[in-house]
């Protein structure tokens, strides 16, 4: 295995947000970790994972005031989603998860997974770990369409934002996370940022507010985001939910606290109203909360 880049822990302990966020807001975004001898990760990916169990998550959402959650397969453990599996099975939080699979997986494969509180398949192309492709997502649709999941993009719209119009002919949900990676730094009036707000004029086409560090490197306010993420909320603010992305694998130097994004929150969420939506009624029509 080749040795890429390592990275640092998330910062503890987690400050407690000035924002009090609503009764069954949800973090939609988080990516747990364990041993290697236990959860082995691919032989060639771009970090090696440090240990960042379920148990540590559950403490950083009491602290935030999140009682619902949904666990995101992280690139390096492939489509082996057993830690993920493991904290469904767990039943100590109300926790949804999307998944990542192999194109050919079989529908009982997929059955299993809904049974166990899987709601949505990741396709990332942005990563430097190779996954599944765009080319993958038409086949993959149609077969979780019956079940009521959603494809989740990993994408880059600064280098790709011609995927846009690809994302946009999908027969189901779709998810945008990490800003889709646009430049911040340009405004609005980025090619990008242009394609990411077009995408979220249709009815299927969602957003994960999160990962600030994806688009920006105005750490820790990232106020340059502000625009943009105020722009996403005035155009969906059905469809928008929000994650903190814990442990922030790929912030590096720009490690948050998760206190501190819970407050950018409420600033790009501008009011009560909207926020009420980000943060629980949008993730429970999109997860299938109860």
């Amino acid at each position: 295995m080749n040795l890429p880049l390592q990275i640092p822990m998330p910062i503890s302990p987690t400050r407690k947000p000035d924002v009090m966020f609503p009764k069954l807001a949800c973090d939609s975004h988080a990516h747990i970790f364990g041993p290697l001898d236990q959860y082995p990760i691919l032989p060639q990916t771009h970090f090696i994972p440090n240990q960042n169990p379920w148990s540590e998550y559950v403490k950083v959402l009491n602290t935030l005031g999140c009682e619902r959650a949904v666990l995101v397969q992280p690139s390096v453990y492939g489509t082996n989603n057993k830690a993920i599996f493991e904290a469904l099975e767990s039943r100590v939080f109300d926790l949804r998860a999307v998944a990542v699979v192999s194109p050919d997986i079989t529908d009982q494969e997929l059955e299993k997974m809904d049974m166990a509180g899987f709601r949505g398949i990741r396709i990332n192309t942005a990563s430097a770990t190779q996954g599944l492709r765009i080319e993958d997502a038409p086949r993959l649709a149609q077969r979780i369409k019956h079940m009521g999941w959603h494809l989740q993009f990993f994408v880059n719209f600064r280098k790709t934002p011609e995927l846009a119009l690809q994302l946009k002919k999908l027969p189901i949900n779709i998810v945008i996370d990490h800003f889709a990676c646009v430049d911040a730094s340009l405004g609005l009036d980025s090619t990008g940022c242009k394609a990411l707000l077009d995408l979220l004029e249709h009815d299927h086409c969602w957003a994960k507010l999160m990962g600030p560090y994806f688009t920006s490197t105005a750490h820790p306010k990232y106020q340059e985001l502000l625009p943009i993420a105020r722009a996403m909320v005035q155009v969906a603010p059905d469809r928008l939910v929000w994650g903190t992305d814990w442990p922030h694998p790929s912030a590096r130097e720009r490690m948050p606290n998760d206190g501190d994004l819970a407050d950018l929150l409420a600033q790009w969420a501008g009011d009560e109203k909207d926020l009420q939506k980000i943060l629980v009624t949008n993730p429970a029509r999109l997860y299938d909360f109860a």
